[in-house]
C-alpha cells in the first residue's frame, strides 16, 4: 500500500496577487510560520519521503517537513503551478474574472479551454498526473508527502479519484494553504481516506493571526 498526502504550499509573500508557473514568489512571514507548523504534525506521520514542485513557495513548504522527517526532499518539476500568462501577479479581483470564466467553461465540460497563454484543464491533466505517478512510483509502498500548488492538486483529486471529474470542481471543496489530502493506493488506483484537511497547527498559527473581531468592530 502507498501512502500519499497532497498538500498545498503555505502562504505566499503576496498572497493578494494572482500567482501562476511566471510568478515564482517567497514564502510570506505568516507562511514559514504555517510549515513550521506543519513540519511537527508531517513528522508524526512518518514519511519515507517527500517531494515538492521546483517553485520556491512549494521547495520551502517541503524542506522544513523534510528535515524534521530526516528524510529525502526530490523536486519533480512538472508538479509547477498552472501558467496563467499575461493574469501573472495580477491583482485578485481583476485575474478572478478571468479565471471564474474559465472555471465555469470547465464546469460545463469545456476541458480544453484556456484563455490566451493560460494552461487548460487537459493540459494540466496531461502534465500533472504522469507526474504524480512518477513520484509515487519512485516509492512503492512508501509514505510520501507531495507538495505543490491548489490547482494542481485539485486536478489531480478530480483525474485520480473514481467519480470524481472537472463537474466537481466547486463541490469538492476551496483549497487552503497546506491543505492535506490522504491518498493510497495498492496498485489498482487510488482512494481517498480524507480530502483537504489543514493540519490543527497550521490552523492555530492561521487563528493567531486572524484578526481580534472585538478589536476590529471598536
Amino acid at each position: 500500500m502507498t501512502t500519499i498526502w497532497l498538500a498545498r504550499h503555505a502562504e505566499t509573500a503576496a498572497p493578494t496577487r494572482f500567482h501562476g508557473a511566471e510568478s515564482d514568489v517567497d514564502l510570506g512571514e505568516h507562511g514559514r510560520r504555517q510549515a513550521a507548523a506543519a513540519a511537527g504534525w508531517f513528522a508524526a506521520l512518518r514519511p519515507t519521503a517527500v517531494v515538492s514542485s521546483g517553485m520556491i513557495r512549494a521547495r520551502d513548504t517541503a524542506a522544513p517537513i523534510a528535515a524534521a522527517c530526516g528524510v529525502p526532499h526530490r523536486i519533480e518539476p512538472l508538479l509547477h503551478e498552472r501558467r496563467v500568462g499575461p493574469l501573472a501577479a495580477m491583482p485578485r479581483p481583476e485575474a478572478d474574472r478571468v479565471w471564474d470564466e474559465t472555471i465555469s467553461r470547465w464546469l460545463a465540460g469545456d476541458t480544453a479551454y484556456a484563455y490566451p497563454g493560460m494552461e487548460s484543464f487537459d493540459e494540466l491533466r496531461d502534465r500533472v498526473v504522469p507526474a504524480f505517478r512518477r513520484a509515487a512510483g519512485a516509492h512503492p509502498g512508501g509514505r510520501v508527502a507531495v507538495v505543490c500548488h491548489g490547482v494542481v492538486c485539485k486536478v489531480l483529486l478530480l483525474s485520480l479519484l473514481p467519480g470524481k471529474g472537472p463537474a466537481d470542481w466547486v463541490s469538492v471543496g476551496k483549497i487552503p494553504n497546506l491543505a492535506v489530502s490522504e491518498l493510497v493506493s495498492d496498485g489498482g488506483g487510488w482512494r481517498a481516506n480524507w480530502l483537504l484537511a489543514v493540519p490543527p497547527p497550521v490552523a492555530a498559527v492561521n487563528a493567531a493571526a486572524a484578526p481580534d473581531p472585538l478589536k476590529t468592530q471598536a
